[in-house]
């Protein structure tokens, strides 16, 4: 595509928007209120907007690679920060999608260069899980099932911000691990059970 196409066609998203509301850009700079914060993959295949369908102002977006959640990582955490505490998202999700190229560069071992500190939280996820993984014969199931279960870590991983403990306990905010199936287009709820979570957490990276 060439740059010039983009200007095109915003300038045609633009003009069906105003014939649509014609107060829409008006309306939009009044500030947002999103209920979700959505933490996702940069792939180029995974478009959070449109997965959810939900228009502009419904969802404040984060995305890297492997929708990842290190705690190290101060774009990750400001996001976080900003989003539950100043915005009041009330639901987190973490979104993960099959066939995921870091997580599928995270199984080889191969030396990537400066992705390589990055791809080891994923590495760190499969050494958690290595029986249960490494007892999965078949190749693809196992990668997809990594895919899944370096979601649910990084649902534990959001768990542990203090801004999310205390807005767990002032009024009730959730988390939500899914995963987009590129195949069939669909989300799958993995079924994250937040309170189980916190329980399980609680021990260790409690904070008052």
């Amino acid at each position: 595509m060439e740059i010039k196409q983009i200007f095109d066609n915003n300038r045609s998203w633009v003009e069906d928007r105003l014939k649509l509301d014609k107060d829409y850009f008006a309306k939009l700079s009044e500030g947002q209120s999103p209920e979700i914060l959505y933490i996702g993959c940069s792939d180029s295949r995974v478009t959070a907007e449109e997965l959810m369908g939900v228009q502009p102002g419904e969802a404040f977006i984060h995305r890297n690679i492997a929708n990842m959640v290190p705690n190290t990582d101060l774009s990750a955490m400001s996001v976080i920060e900003y989003a539950v505490k100043y915005l009041k998202v009330n639901h987190i999700v973490v979104c993960g999608h099959y066939y995921c190229g870091g997580v599928k560069a995270a199984m080889q071992s191969q030396d990537l260069g400066i992705l390589n500190p990055w791809l080891r939280n994923i590495r760190d996820v499969y050494r958690t899980h290595k029986e249960e993984l490494n007892g999965i014969e078949d190749e693809e199931q196992r990668y997809k099932r990594l895919v899944e279960l370096n979601v649910e870590e990084q649902c534990i991983n959001v768990s542990k911000a203090a801004v999310v403990q205390h807005a767990f306990r002032d009024r009730g905010i959730s988390i939500h691990g899914w995963v987009f199936d590129i195949h069939s287009g669909k989300l799958i709820d993995l079924n994250v059970d937040y309170s189980k979570i916190m329980s399980n957490i609680m021990e260790i990276y409690h904070l008052d």
